[in-house]
């Protein structure tokens, strides 16, 4: 369990439900984590059933003094914006894209204020949780955390919006922390390039990706003998090592030795873990298109 005692911020998703908010606080706060402020992210603030979990929280809230802490812990609601508009609901692909707009700016901006940050994804609409994430794989580095929120199936139904929102830790309600890689951390490019839209961002992160790795394969074939490069050519175009020993007139004891060198040459230059198994298909996946 990754606990910390460093000052953070949680953002959560959220619809009608405001128990997903003070679950996953609650659950925190157990941990020992020190949250300093709530950011809740929703659509639709005249929805009734959205407002009544406004209002909630608001009473969880009062004076910035949440009942279940020993310290202060700000509260902040946060309506997605469709340009100056409140956005109702998420049905368009234009609505997905002032969604991804409006999510990439908030956390941008508390990240740009060096905030640490935990993100639960469980509340209110799924495309808002996976735009979410998606700025999050650009944006956070390796003190924020993405969490789903998991309540059992029972307390649900007694839970429904708001009925309940504290619960003792044996009723199960949990946090599971989503494994991601923080892209951004490791390829500062992707966010100066995530300013446009959704697609373009995509766009642009792929592109940067495949620069990366066309980079490794240059470096690995430079590395290589004449013979463990013609060996590689054929293994890329998708034949087996049997088939490229008969392509090159060579046993398959010779082919599977020069496999063996250029797999190592590969496991140094990706950093592949001594214990992670490397066969003829890491070759074909990482090399195919290389040698034309």
């Amino acid at each position: 369990m990754n606990v910390s005692p460093t000052p953070r911020i949680l953002v959560t998703t959220m619809g009608g439900q405001s128990q997903v908010v003070t679950f996953a606080l609650d659950w925190l706060l157990r941990q020992g984590d020190a949250v300093t402020q709530v950011i809740v992210l929703h659509v639709a603030p005249q929805d009734p059933r959205t407002h009544k979990a406004l209002e909630q929280l608001m009473g969880e809230f009062a004076r910035d003094h949440y009942a279940y802490a020993d310290k202060p812990i700000g509260l902040r609601t946060v309506t997605v914006l469709q340009g100056a508009t409140p956005l109702q609901d998420i049905r368009t692909e234009a609505d997905a894209e002032a969604t991804w707009q409006f999510v990439f700016r908030l956390l941008a901006d508390l990240k740009r204020q060096g905030h640490a940050l935990d993100l639960c994804i469980a509340g209110g609409r799924r495309m808002m949780g996976l735009m979410a994430q998606s700025a999050a794989l650009l944006l956070f580095g390796h003190r924020d955390r993405v969490w789903h929120l998991f309540t059992p199936e029972d307390l649900l139904a007694r839970a429904y919006e708001g009925a309940i929102r504290h619960v003792a830790p044996e009723e199960g309600v949990r946090l599971i922390q989503v494994p991601f890689v923080p892209w951004g951390e490791y390829f500062p490019a992707l966010r100066e390039m995530a300013g446009g839209s959704a697609a373009r961002v995509m766009e642009n992160q792929i592109r940067q990706l495949d620069f990366q790795e066309r980079a490794r394969c240059e470096r690995v074939v430079a590395k290589l003998t004449e013979r463990q490069r013609e060996v590689l050519r054929e293994l890329a175009r998708g034949r087996t090592p049997q088939a490229t020993a008969e392509a090159l007139s060579i046993s398959l004891k010779t082919v599977d030795s020069h496999k063996t060198q250029i797999l190592e040459v590969c496991r140094n230059e990706w950093a592949v873990l001594p214990e992670t198994r490397l066969d003829y298909h890491f070759l074909r996946e990482k090399f195919r298109g290389m040698f034309g």
